[in-house]
This record gives structure tokens, C-alpha cells and sequence, in this order.
């Protein structure tokens, strides 16, 4: 046994003797007390963050969202994706759209979806942050440089078994999805949308013909995101509930401009700048992603 299923071990055998010590009624107030400052151990030690399981080899459930700069911003966040979904065509893993919401042909408003793999998650959790662009659209008659924005999230895909939810605690509301998908998504209400009423997360997912394989893909979201929430809440030492409240504060950093007039892109967090950009955004990051790997390893 590792030691940190001891100290598990120990602390549930700690509760069941504290538990029969409040029978007792001249104890019954000390040992609820304590009864309450074990069992918050416990939850500590339970919790996923702390689990041998190596999140770094796990799935990766990226969301891809238009921030600034209208539909020139909706076009970047589908450069965004397709550069995410051809960098995993080239390690050999499997992509999985979970979430789309078009803003008009080859206009995301927002993408999710699952990249399945060795290593996915590890290879790509430094991706999380503002992306930034700096380009003439094609419609700028003058020539003008447009700076637009995308935000991207990268999770690690959690099971069921790592993160319980209440079902109390949710509300999941079924209705006809809209966009691609044939008459069955005219006719039967195969969308699903999922509330978890504490924190107020919601998620959304249409992109399958089935009910069931939506609710089961929003599932999936919803434990990645309460997930990061939740080791999020723990680093600052704030309630999960607040935490959802404030954001995330990695998602609101500028981490990256793509510069297309000089061709460069710069990573603002190791002050290094890579040529190229339509080699990159083709999916060719390796250089890029290596670069991060070894600044994070030195820190």
C-alpha cells in the first residue's frame, strides 16, 4: 500500500471510531467536531488532484471560443482548431467534436472537442490562454491590420470514477438541435444541455444523432470543468462555488500573438518567436510545444 492509501486507510478508520464515540453524550459535541475536521482530511486526500493517476497522459478536452474582433475572431478560432486537429492527425491521435456553434461559413463562435491519445493531454496543456492575431482580413479593402482574439481551454478528460456528481445537483434539459444533422435533428430532441446548479456551470452538447451519446459527451465537460475549477479553488483556497465565480485566471492571460504581416509568432510567457506561421497553423508545433515543455521542466 502507498502511503497515501495508508493515510486514507488510517483516516476512515479514525471517522468509524469517532463515529461511535458520539453515542457517548458527554463526548457526542468533541467528537462531532472532530468527526467534521476528519472527514474534510479525507475529502482532501481523496481528491483527484492528489490520486496517482497521471492526468498528463489522459485525453484532452480543448474548447475554442471568439473573444475580440467579431467575425475576423471567429475565423481565427477555426484556424485555432484546425491547427489543433491537424497536429494530432500527425501524432497519431483521434479527434472527437463534441460542441460546435457556427457564426457563418468557417465562422466558430465556439468548438469543443476531444483529442484522444498517448500523451494528448501533456503535449497540450500549455495551449491554455488568449490567442491573439494580428492580420488583414480579406475583406479589408484598405489594408488595414485587424488585432482579434480567441480564447483556448485545455482539459483533462476526468472520469466518473475520478469526479462524482450529485444528480441532485443538476438540472438536464433535452431540445431540437439546431445546424447539421439531417431531419432527425429537426424533428426529435436529441440535444442536451446540462446545469450543475451550484456553481452554475452549463453545458451544451447537439453534435450527435443520439440523446444519449450527447448527455454522455456533456457529462464529460462538465467533470473536466468542475474539475479544473476545483483544483483551481484549491490553489487559491476559496470555496468551488466562488471559484466559478472569478474565472480562470489562465485563460485570461495573453499567452500568444500571431503576427501574419511579419510572419511570427511569439509566445509571450518564454519571450520566443517561431517563423512560419502557415506551416504552424497547418499543425506543425512541434518546435513549439517542445519549446514550452522545456521552460516549464526548468522552472
Amino acid at each position: 500500500m502507498d502511503y497515501l492509501a495508508k493515510q486514507i486507510n488510517d483516516l476512515k478508520k479514525k471517522i468509524e471510531e469517532t463515529k461511535k464515540l458520539e453515542l457517548d453524550p458527554q463526548l457526542a459535541k468533541l467528537a462531532k467536531e472532530e468527526l467534521l475536521s476528519l472527514q474534510q482530511q479525507l475529502q482532501t486526500l481523496e481528491s483527484p488532484a492528489l490520486r496517482p493517476e497521471n492526468t498528463t497522459t489522459k485525453a484532452a478536452i480543448i474548447e475554442i471560443r471568439a473573444a475580440a474582433g467579431g467575425n475576423e475572431a471567429g475565423l481565427f478560432a477555426a484556424d485555432l482548431y484546425r491547427m489543433y486537429a491537424r497536429y494530432s492527425q500527425n501524432m497519431g491521435w483521434r479527434v472527437e467534436q463534441l460542441s460546435l456553434n457556427e457564426g457563418g461559413i468557417g465562422n466558430i463562435k465556439e468548438i469543443i472537442f476531444l483529442i484522444e491519445g498517448e500523451g494528448a493531454y501533456k503535449k497540450l496543456q500549455y495551449e491554455s490562454g488568449v490567442h491573439r492575431v494580428q492580420r488583414v482580413p480579406a475583406t479589408e479593402s484598405s489594408g488595414r491590420i485587424h488585432t482579434s482574439t480567441a480564447t483556448v481551454a485545455i482539459l483533462p478528460e476526468i472520469t466518473e470514477s475520478q469526479l462524482h456528481i450529485d444528480p441532485k445537483e443538476l438540472r438536464v434539459e433535452t431540445f431540437r438541435a439546431s445546424g447539421h444533422g439531417g431531419q432527425n435533428v429537426q424533428k426529435v430532441e436529441t440535444a442536451v444541455r446540462i446545469v450543475h446548479l451550484p456553481t452554475n456551470l452549463v453545458v451544451t452538447c447537439q453534435s450527435e444523432r443520439s440523446q444519449f451519446q450527447n448527455k454522455e459527451r456533456a457529462f464529460s465537460v462538465l467533470r473536466s470543468r468542475l474539475y479544473e475549477a476545483k483544483i483551481e479553488a484549491e490553489k487559491m483556497g476559496i470555496d468551488i462555488t466562488r471559484k466559478t465565480q472569478v474565472g480562470t485566471g489562465e485563460r485570461s492571460e495573453k499567452i500568444r500573438t500571431y503576427n501574419f504581416p511579419q510572419d511570427r509568432i511569439t509566445d509571450h510567457r518564454i519571450g520566443k518567436s517561431f517563423h512560419n506561421i502557415e506551416d504552424i497553423l497547418n499543425g506543425n508545433l512541434t518546435l513549439l510545444i517542445s519549446s514550452l515543455e522545456k521552460h516549464y521542466r526548468n522552472k
